[in-house]
């Protein structure tokens, strides 16, 4: 009885691992815009959906990192859905107070740039599976927003 168990877990178990699910990539990290307190940037995603029906979206969490330090992080609860059988773009916005960019001064008066370590977690509902996520991760350089980008 006990190898029969085994052999359902094994069977099961190789099962789900072979299912399809969704694949992601980071395709862009750009400036949005500026505000009072803080300075917004946009991470644009493309996410595949494999399936003949929309996958709901559960959350996105981030971690943006500049000089090895969190610069920004959150989450942002239900952001939608994934087409079915399709392509999706989805853009996070990442918002970073004024008063992190002074503290990395020494980066940016090099360049006037951020260089940046994007983390991101895409947390879908699969059927059967239940909540699955897709981590993400990108480097890259940021620039920072000039007086004619605020005017």
């Amino acid at each position: 009885m006990s190898q029969l168990l085994d052999k359902a877990k094994n069977f099961v178990a190789e099962k789900v691992a072979n299912i399809k699910k969704p694949e992601a990539s980071i395709n862009d990290v750009d400036f949005k815009r500026v505000s009072r307190d803080s300075v917004e940037y946009l991470a644009k995603v493309s996410v595949t959906n494999p399936y003949g029906h929309p996958i709901p979206i559960c959350e996105i969490s981030y971690t943006l990192k500049s000089a090895g330090r969190v610069i920004a992080s959150g989450t942002i609860p239900d952001p939608g859905s994934l087409k079915a059988s399709d392509t999706t773009l989805l853009e996070v916005p990442v918002k970073v107070a004024h008063s992190i960019l002074v503290s990395l001064a020494k980066d940016v008066c090099a360049d006037w740039d951020i260089d940046y370590e994007l983390d991101l977690g895409l947390i879908i509902d699969l059927p059967i599976i239940g909540n699955f996520t897709i981590p993400l991760s990108t480097k890259g350089e940021v620039k920072l927003p000039t007086l004619s980008d605020m005017f």
